[in-house]
Protein backbone atom coordinates (compact mmCIF):
# COMPACT_ATOMS: atom_id res chain seq x y z
CA UNK A 1 0.00 0.00 0.00
CA UNK A 2 1.32 3.67 -0.83
CA UNK A 3 -0.11 6.98 -0.55
CA UNK A 4 0.49 8.57 -3.69
CA UNK A 5 -0.96 11.75 -3.47
CA UNK A 6 -2.46 13.84 -0.09
CA UNK A 7 -4.63 17.13 -0.67
CA UNK A 8 -5.25 19.38 2.10
CA UNK A 9 -8.06 22.24 1.99
CA UNK A 10 -8.56 23.84 5.37
CA UNK A 11 -6.93 21.38 7.26
CA UNK A 12 -6.18 23.00 10.20
CA UNK A 13 -3.16 25.22 9.50
CA UNK A 14 -2.97 23.70 6.02
CA UNK A 15 -5.35 25.86 3.93
CA UNK A 16 -4.11 24.17 0.40
CA UNK A 17 -1.46 22.01 0.67
CA UNK A 18 -0.95 19.52 -2.18
CA UNK A 19 2.08 16.68 -1.51
CA UNK A 20 2.94 14.14 -4.65
CA UNK A 21 4.47 10.92 -3.03
CA UNK A 22 7.19 9.06 -4.98
CA UNK A 23 9.12 7.09 -2.31
CA UNK A 24 8.66 4.39 0.08
CA UNK A 25 11.03 6.73 2.67
CA UNK A 26 9.28 10.22 3.02
CA UNK A 27 10.86 12.74 5.11
CA UNK A 28 8.92 15.69 6.23
CA UNK A 29 11.11 18.71 7.66
CA UNK A 30 9.87 21.92 9.54
CA UNK A 31 10.11 23.58 12.71
CA UNK A 32 7.72 23.00 15.48
CA UNK A 33 3.76 24.83 14.79
CA UNK A 34 4.29 24.30 11.15
CA UNK A 35 2.12 21.95 10.09
CA UNK A 36 4.01 18.47 10.00
CA UNK A 37 1.85 16.81 13.00
CA UNK A 38 -1.39 18.13 10.31
CA UNK A 39 -0.17 16.27 7.53
CA UNK A 40 0.69 12.95 9.86
CA UNK A 41 -2.66 13.40 11.54
CA UNK A 42 -4.85 14.04 8.15
CA UNK A 43 -3.67 10.27 6.57
CA UNK A 44 -4.40 8.39 10.08
CA UNK A 45 -7.70 10.33 9.75
CA UNK A 46 -8.35 8.64 6.03
CA UNK A 47 -7.94 4.97 7.81
CA UNK A 48 -10.08 5.86 11.29
CA UNK A 49 -12.08 8.89 10.70
CA UNK A 50 -11.05 9.64 13.71
CA UNK A 51 -7.95 12.12 14.98
CA UNK A 52 -5.76 11.16 17.57
CA UNK A 53 -5.72 14.74 19.51
CA UNK A 54 -9.14 15.51 19.21
CA UNK A 55 -12.66 13.48 19.29
CA UNK A 56 -14.63 17.08 17.71
CA UNK A 57 -13.76 16.49 14.12
CA UNK A 58 -15.27 20.66 13.96
CA UNK A 59 -11.62 21.43 15.54
CA UNK A 60 -9.86 19.94 12.47
CA UNK A 61 -11.70 22.91 10.30
CA UNK A 62 -9.07 26.16 9.55
CA UNK A 63 -10.24 28.53 12.16
CA UNK A 64 -11.46 30.59 9.08
CA UNK A 65 -12.96 28.43 7.28
CA UNK A 66 -16.72 26.42 6.93
CA UNK A 67 -15.03 22.86 6.09
CA UNK A 68 -12.21 20.70 6.04
CA UNK A 69 -11.53 18.37 3.01
CA UNK A 70 -8.65 15.97 2.56
CA UNK A 71 -7.96 14.31 -1.20
CA UNK A 72 -5.88 11.13 -1.70
CA UNK A 73 -4.69 8.69 -4.55
CA UNK A 74 -3.84 5.61 -2.71
CA UNK A 75 -2.11 2.92 -4.76
CA UNK A 76 -3.17 -0.87 -3.17
CA UNK A 77 -3.46 -4.58 -4.35
CA UNK A 78 -2.24 -2.55 -7.68
CA UNK A 79 -5.17 -0.56 -8.53
CA UNK A 80 -5.32 2.91 -8.07
CA UNK A 81 -8.06 4.18 -5.38
CA UNK A 82 -8.98 7.57 -4.99
CA UNK A 83 -10.40 8.90 -1.65
CA UNK A 84 -12.32 12.63 -0.71
CA UNK A 85 -14.03 13.25 2.97
CA UNK A 86 -15.54 16.76 3.27
CA UNK A 87 -16.32 17.67 6.74
CA UNK A 88 -17.97 21.20 7.57
CA UNK A 89 -19.23 23.18 10.59
CA UNK A 90 -22.66 21.86 10.42
CA UNK A 91 -21.41 18.41 11.06
CA UNK A 92 -22.00 17.08 8.17
CA UNK A 93 -19.67 15.09 5.74
CA UNK A 94 -19.22 13.88 2.23
CA UNK A 95 -17.88 10.67 1.81
CA UNK A 96 -16.14 9.72 -1.82
CA UNK A 97 -14.34 6.08 -3.16
CA UNK A 98 -13.47 6.84 -6.88
CA UNK A 99 -15.74 9.76 -7.14
CA UNK A 100 -18.38 7.73 -5.87
CA UNK A 101 -20.53 8.29 -2.91
CA UNK A 102 -19.60 6.09 -0.48
CA UNK A 103 -20.01 4.31 3.12
CA UNK A 104 -17.65 5.05 5.71
CA UNK A 105 -16.78 1.45 6.59
CA UNK A 106 -15.87 1.13 2.42
CA UNK A 107 -14.11 4.22 2.59
CA UNK A 108 -12.62 3.33 5.93
CA UNK A 109 -11.27 0.18 4.65
CA UNK A 110 -8.93 1.25 1.88
CA UNK A 111 -6.23 2.73 3.81
CA UNK A 112 -4.62 1.10 6.97
CA UNK A 113 -1.70 3.05 8.89
CA UNK A 114 0.23 2.77 11.93
CA UNK A 115 0.86 6.06 13.62
CA UNK A 116 3.62 6.28 16.54
CA UNK A 117 4.08 9.55 17.43
CA UNK A 118 5.72 11.31 20.74
CA UNK A 119 2.67 10.88 23.05
CA UNK A 120 2.66 7.22 22.73
CA UNK A 121 5.79 6.79 24.78
CA UNK A 122 3.51 8.06 27.31
CA UNK A 123 0.76 5.13 27.16
CA UNK A 124 1.80 3.01 29.69
CA UNK A 125 1.85 6.01 32.24
CA UNK A 126 -1.57 7.44 30.81
CA UNK A 127 -4.77 6.48 31.87
CA UNK A 128 -6.76 3.26 30.98
CA UNK A 129 -8.75 5.16 28.49
CA UNK A 130 -5.47 5.81 26.82
CA UNK A 131 -4.74 2.27 26.82
CA UNK A 132 -8.44 1.18 25.30
CA UNK A 133 -8.03 3.71 22.59
CA UNK A 134 -4.61 2.50 21.46
CA UNK A 135 -6.30 -1.31 21.75
CA UNK A 136 -9.36 -0.27 20.01
CA UNK A 137 -8.19 1.85 17.32
CA UNK A 138 -5.34 -1.07 16.74
CA UNK A 139 -8.20 -3.49 16.33
CA UNK A 140 -10.39 -1.50 14.11
CA UNK A 141 -7.81 -1.58 11.29
CA UNK A 142 -8.34 -5.38 11.25
CA UNK A 143 -12.06 -5.63 11.83
CA UNK A 144 -13.76 -2.82 10.24
CA UNK A 145 -17.13 -4.40 12.10
CA UNK A 146 -15.51 -3.41 15.80
CA UNK A 147 -15.98 0.15 15.39
CA UNK A 148 -19.54 -0.36 15.13
CA UNK A 149 -19.65 -2.51 18.05
CA UNK A 150 -18.32 -0.27 20.17
CA UNK A 151 -20.65 2.64 18.75
CA UNK A 152 -23.39 0.06 19.71
CA UNK A 153 -22.28 -0.71 23.31
CA UNK A 154 -21.35 2.64 24.05
CA UNK A 155 -25.19 3.84 22.77
CA UNK A 156 -27.03 1.55 25.06
CA UNK A 157 -24.27 2.53 27.96
CA UNK A 158 -25.29 6.09 27.50
CA UNK A 159 -29.66 5.30 27.15
CA UNK A 160 -28.86 3.27 30.86
CA UNK A 161 -27.09 6.30 32.27
CA UNK A 162 -29.87 8.51 31.51
CA UNK A 163 -32.57 6.14 32.27
CA UNK A 164 -30.76 6.10 35.82
CA UNK A 165 -30.62 9.35 36.05
CA UNK A 166 -34.47 10.03 35.25
CA UNK A 167 -35.31 7.20 37.84
CA UNK A 168 -33.31 9.35 40.43
CA UNK A 169 -35.12 12.44 39.63
CA UNK A 170 -38.42 10.23 40.51
CA UNK A 171 -37.79 8.55 43.27
CA UNK A 172 -35.96 5.51 42.07
CA UNK A 173 -36.17 2.68 39.66
CA UNK A 174 -39.91 2.06 38.48
CA UNK A 175 -39.20 -0.63 35.72
CA UNK A 176 -37.22 -3.18 36.79
CA UNK A 177 -38.03 -4.90 33.02
CA UNK A 178 -36.29 -1.93 30.95
CA UNK A 179 -33.11 -1.67 33.23
CA UNK A 180 -32.95 -5.49 32.74
CA UNK A 181 -33.38 -5.15 29.21
CA UNK A 182 -30.50 -2.46 28.79
CA UNK A 183 -28.27 -4.75 31.18
CA UNK A 184 -29.03 -7.83 28.87
CA UNK A 185 -27.96 -5.80 25.80
CA UNK A 186 -24.82 -4.47 27.27
CA UNK A 187 -23.48 -8.04 28.16
CA UNK A 188 -24.04 -9.45 24.43
CA UNK A 189 -22.40 -6.13 23.13
CA UNK A 190 -19.44 -6.11 25.47
CA UNK A 191 -18.72 -9.95 26.14
CA UNK A 192 -18.19 -9.45 22.06
CA UNK A 193 -15.61 -6.57 22.33
CA UNK A 194 -14.04 -8.15 25.99
CA UNK A 195 -13.72 -11.40 23.52
CA UNK A 196 -11.83 -9.34 20.78
CA UNK A 197 -9.62 -7.31 22.73
CA UNK A 198 -8.46 -10.59 24.91
CA UNK A 199 -7.93 -12.40 21.64
CA UNK A 200 -5.81 -9.27 19.83
CA UNK A 201 -3.54 -8.95 22.71
CA UNK A 202 -2.78 -12.78 22.62
CA UNK A 203 -1.71 -11.83 18.87
CA UNK A 204 0.17 -8.85 19.60
CA UNK A 205 1.89 -9.89 22.80
CA UNK A 206 3.48 -13.07 21.18
CA UNK A 207 5.38 -10.22 18.31
CA UNK A 208 5.94 -7.96 20.47
CA UNK A 209 7.57 -9.44 23.25
CA UNK A 210 10.26 -10.95 20.27
CA UNK A 211 10.79 -7.48 19.56
CA UNK A 212 11.27 -6.54 23.08
CA UNK A 213 13.82 -9.10 23.79
CA UNK A 214 15.58 -8.18 20.97
CA UNK A 215 16.06 -4.31 22.05
CA UNK A 216 16.03 -5.12 25.99
CA UNK A 217 17.98 -8.87 25.52
CA UNK A 218 17.23 -9.79 29.19
CA UNK A 219 13.91 -8.53 29.65
CA UNK A 220 10.39 -10.42 29.01
CA UNK A 221 7.49 -8.49 28.38
CA UNK A 222 4.16 -9.72 29.14
CA UNK A 223 0.48 -8.10 28.59
CA UNK A 224 -2.66 -8.31 30.55
CA UNK A 225 -6.04 -7.26 29.50
CA UNK A 226 -7.65 -6.04 33.20
CA UNK A 227 -11.44 -6.51 33.13
CA UNK A 228 -13.35 -4.94 35.20
CA UNK A 229 -15.57 -7.89 36.40
CA UNK A 230 -13.39 -10.84 35.45
CA UNK A 231 -10.00 -9.04 37.06
CA UNK A 232 -6.49 -9.68 35.06
CA UNK A 233 -5.63 -12.97 35.86
CA UNK A 234 -9.24 -14.77 34.86
CA UNK A 235 -8.23 -17.73 31.95
CA UNK A 236 -12.14 -17.09 30.71
CA UNK A 237 -12.15 -16.89 27.08
CA UNK A 238 -15.24 -18.03 25.49
CA UNK A 239 -18.10 -15.07 24.29
CA UNK A 240 -21.08 -17.16 26.37
CA UNK A 241 -18.50 -17.48 29.41
CA UNK A 242 -17.67 -13.66 29.42
CA UNK A 243 -21.54 -12.64 28.65
CA UNK A 244 -22.50 -14.74 32.06
CA UNK A 245 -19.91 -13.35 33.91
CA UNK A 246 -20.94 -9.89 32.96
CA UNK A 247 -24.55 -10.39 33.85
CA UNK A 248 -23.71 -11.86 37.19
CA UNK A 249 -21.61 -8.42 37.84
CA UNK A 250 -24.58 -6.70 36.60
CA UNK A 251 -27.11 -8.24 39.31
CA UNK A 252 -24.23 -7.84 41.97
CA UNK A 253 -23.26 -4.04 41.33
CA UNK A 254 -27.52 -2.72 40.21
CA UNK A 255 -27.70 -1.19 43.42
CA UNK A 256 -24.58 0.61 43.17
CA UNK A 257 -25.83 1.33 39.18
CA UNK A 258 -28.74 2.45 40.76
CA UNK A 259 -27.42 4.81 43.29
CA UNK A 260 -24.69 6.03 41.11
CA UNK A 261 -26.69 6.45 37.93
CA UNK A 262 -24.26 4.97 35.60
CA UNK A 263 -22.93 1.60 34.33
CA UNK A 264 -20.18 0.57 36.53
CA UNK A 265 -19.05 -2.31 35.02
CA UNK A 266 -18.07 -3.53 31.18
CA UNK A 267 -15.87 -2.85 28.88
CA UNK A 268 -15.68 1.25 29.17
CA UNK A 269 -13.76 0.37 32.65
CA UNK A 270 -11.52 -2.23 31.40
CA UNK A 271 -7.85 -1.66 31.37
CA UNK A 272 -4.22 -3.38 29.64
CA UNK A 273 -1.58 -3.86 32.05
CA UNK A 274 2.46 -4.34 31.01
CA UNK A 275 4.93 -6.35 32.64
CA UNK A 276 8.77 -6.86 32.89
CA UNK A 277 10.20 -9.97 33.84
CA UNK A 278 6.68 -10.08 35.99
CA UNK A 279 6.45 -6.59 37.84
CA UNK A 280 4.29 -4.26 36.41
CA UNK A 281 5.55 -1.54 33.83
CA UNK A 282 3.55 1.71 35.25
CA UNK A 283 5.12 1.06 38.53
CA UNK A 284 8.53 -0.08 38.21
CA UNK A 285 10.09 0.34 34.51
CA UNK A 286 12.17 3.38 33.97
CA UNK A 287 11.11 5.93 30.79
CA UNK A 288 13.59 3.64 28.86
CA UNK A 289 11.98 0.30 29.46
CA UNK A 290 8.42 1.62 28.89
CA UNK A 291 9.86 3.28 25.63
CA UNK A 292 11.14 0.06 24.66
CA UNK A 293 7.71 -1.66 25.26
CA UNK A 294 5.61 1.16 22.95
CA UNK A 295 7.89 0.55 20.30
CA UNK A 296 7.78 -3.09 20.24
CA UNK A 297 3.95 -2.56 20.28
CA UNK A 298 3.76 -0.17 17.18
CA UNK A 299 6.12 -2.83 14.77
CA UNK A 300 3.87 -5.56 16.31
CA UNK A 301 0.83 -3.83 15.07
CA UNK A 302 2.28 -3.11 11.36
CA UNK A 303 2.89 -6.88 11.33
CA UNK A 304 -0.38 -7.87 12.49
CA UNK A 305 -1.84 -5.60 9.92
CA UNK A 306 0.10 -7.11 7.09
CA UNK A 307 -0.36 -10.40 8.04
CA UNK A 308 -4.45 -10.00 8.55
CA UNK A 309 -4.98 -7.68 5.39
CA UNK A 310 -2.22 -8.61 3.20
CA UNK A 311 -1.23 -5.65 3.42
CA UNK A 312 1.90 -3.03 4.40
CA UNK A 313 -0.02 -0.63 5.94
CA UNK A 314 1.40 3.28 6.05
CA UNK A 315 3.89 3.49 8.83
CA UNK A 316 3.55 7.69 10.53
CA UNK A 317 6.66 8.74 12.57
CA UNK A 318 5.72 12.26 14.01
CA UNK A 319 8.36 13.70 15.91
CA UNK A 320 9.06 10.18 17.45
CA UNK A 321 12.81 9.38 16.95
CA UNK A 322 13.84 12.85 18.85
CA UNK A 323 12.36 10.85 21.78
CA UNK A 324 14.43 7.43 21.20
CA UNK A 325 18.01 6.96 21.96
CA UNK A 326 20.35 5.64 19.79
CA UNK A 327 19.78 2.04 20.45
CA UNK A 328 16.20 2.66 19.54
CA UNK A 329 16.03 4.70 16.83
CA UNK A 330 18.43 2.24 15.15
CA UNK A 331 16.45 -0.63 16.06
CA UNK A 332 13.35 1.43 14.37
CA UNK A 333 14.77 2.59 11.56
CA UNK A 334 15.95 -1.47 10.69
CA UNK A 335 13.06 -2.84 11.19
CA UNK A 336 11.22 -1.29 8.99
CA UNK A 337 10.11 -3.35 6.14
CA UNK A 338 11.21 -1.76 2.69
CA UNK A 339 8.04 -2.63 1.17
CA UNK A 340 6.58 -0.55 4.06
CA UNK A 341 5.89 3.50 2.92
CA UNK A 342 7.62 5.21 5.93
CA UNK A 343 6.67 8.54 6.38
CA UNK A 344 8.09 10.85 9.08
CA UNK A 345 8.03 14.23 10.55
CA UNK A 346 11.19 15.89 11.97
CA UNK A 347 12.24 19.48 12.95
CA UNK A 348 15.60 18.70 10.98
CA UNK A 349 17.89 15.59 8.94
CA UNK A 350 20.40 15.77 11.65
CA UNK A 351 18.83 12.70 13.45
CA UNK A 352 19.22 10.29 10.47
CA UNK A 353 22.73 8.90 9.03
CA UNK A 354 23.34 9.53 5.59
CA UNK A 355 23.23 6.02 4.41
CA UNK A 356 19.17 6.24 5.66
CA UNK A 357 18.84 10.05 3.69
CA UNK A 358 20.29 8.53 0.53
CA UNK A 359 16.68 7.26 -1.03
CA UNK A 360 14.64 9.68 1.07
CA UNK A 361 12.24 12.06 -0.31
CA UNK A 362 12.23 14.99 1.95
CA UNK A 363 9.50 17.92 2.10
CA UNK A 364 9.57 21.11 3.75
CA UNK A 365 6.70 22.51 5.40
CA UNK A 366 6.20 26.44 7.03
CA UNK A 367 2.73 28.01 7.94
CA UNK A 368 0.83 24.78 6.41
CA UNK A 369 2.44 25.34 3.28
CA UNK A 370 4.85 23.44 1.17
CA UNK A 371 8.51 25.00 0.33
CA UNK A 372 10.41 24.78 -2.83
Amino acid sequence: MKLKRLKLVNYRNCRELELDFGASKILIIGKNAQGKTNILESIYFLSTLKSPRTSNNVELINFDADYFKVEADIFKSETDIELSYIYNREKKREVKVNKVKSTIKDFKSVTKTVLFSSSDLMLLRGAPLDRRTWLDNAISQIYPAYDERLSKYDKIRVQKNNFLKECAKNGGVNNDTLLDVFNEQLSITGSNIIYIRKKFLKEIEKLAREKHQTISETEELSIKYDCSFLGINNEIEEIEQIQYAFLEALDERRTEEIRRCQACVGPHRDDIIFYINNQESTKFASQGQQRTIVLALKLSELDIITDKTGEEPILLLDDVLAELDDVRQNYLLKSINAATQTIITSVDTLLFEDEFLKDVEIHKIESGELIT
